[in-house]
């Protein structure tokens, strides 16, 4: 199994997947070895898999994201590693939860932001609600994606490997070229003592040697520590985790005295829905999003408030006034 499991990790770096899908699709295929007492995957096929993701679905009840991610990573492993594509999955498959996403309305977003105690994870937030960036993104922007002249923020390498260019308003160009500042005093603090690198992706890296060292390439928002890359070994200063932005969001909430489950996530909920309430039009809200399909940017039309429909109760009440 870990002759099978090494060669996996080196065809995720050669195919360049990230490294939290990396680790999650070794994990995956591990589980799903250990699932049929270490019998070899060669040996398995169909009905294997088949039984180990309704396995998954039916005793270990996970979630349907959950459940996807492990057939994903088999099949990888079946695809590009054995070289035996599977095909015709028939599995119990577990079932994706009809949600409307939590939205907050302005007056929420607004406390909520006030009750952030760290100025940077308040800036990030401002960040995302402003343009409607995952978390990820925001914490992965780089000095040479802000553009203050445009008022525009180029998120690179988003969720389906796409890029898109988002809403970077004028309010928040004065904190940020401040924040910016002090990102740089500690990058050139950096140099001085042998570091001052970033991490590339590869084709950057290759492409341009020395761009691991300049400003432009830095992280908007870097970890106030040095820590060691998984892959190169080089002590670089990686972005802020997402585990610290959660905290304060989560704290936030409870001490604005709001009662809803929000998240980092919740503000780009809220601004789709806050741009679709001002009567912009879906389509532009949907590449402003980054989504793919149209259907996935419908659902904020779910959540919308500010419509001109009059609930039954509220014309009762206002008849009972006027006619007591």
């Amino acid at each position: 199994m870990s002759k099978l499991l090494e060669q996996m990790h080196n065809t995720l770096r050669l195919k360049h997947y990230a490294y939290s899908t990396e680790k999650e699709y070794l994990n995956w295929c591990k589980r799903y070895i250990l699932f049929h007492h270490k019998r070899h995957p060669k040996e398995m096929g169909k009905a294997e898999i088949e039984e180990f993701l309704t396995h998954l679905a039916v005793n270990e009840n996970v979630s349907a994201s959950t459940q996807n991610q492990a057939f994903s990573a088999i099949l990888f492993m079946y695809n590009h590693v054995l070289e035996q594509p599977i095909e015709g999955i028939n599995a119990v498959r577990a079932k994706t939860p009809e949600r409307l996403p939590t939205v907050l309305s302005r007056q929420e977003v607004s406390l909520v932001i006030d009750h952030i105690q760290n100025y940077t994870h308040q800036l990030i937030i401002k960040i995302i609600y402003a343009g409607g960036l995952r978390l990820k993104e925001a914490l992965r922007l780089r000095v040479n994606n802000l553009d203050f002249d445009r008022c525009q923020l180029q998120i690179i390498d988003s969720k389906h490997g796409g890029s898109r260019q988002t809403l970077f308003p004028k309010v928040l160009h004065e904190p940020l070229q401040a924040h910016l500042v002090k990102v740089k005093q500690m990058h050139q603090a950096d140099l001085k003592n042998g570091y001052g690198s970033v991490y590339l992706p590869y084709a950057l890296a290759r492409k341009y040697s020395n761009a691991e060292k300049e400003w432009p390439w830095q992280y908007v928002f870097p970890s106030p520590q040095l820590s060691k890359d998984p892959r190169s070994e080089k002590m670089q200063r990686h972005h802020l985790f997402e585990a610290g932005i959660r905290r304060s969001v989560s704290q936030a909430v409870k001490k604005a005295g709001i009662n809803k489950h929000a998240s980092p996530h919740t503000f780009r909920h809220s601004f789709a829905t806050h741009l679709l309430e001002s009567g912009l039009d879906i389509r532009t809200i949907q590449q402003l999003l980054g989504h793919k399909n149209l259907s996935t940017t419908m659902i904020y039309t779910h959540v919308a408030q500010e419509l001109n429909i009059k609930s039954p109760l509220e014309a009762l009440a206002e008849s009972i006034y006027l006619f007591p």
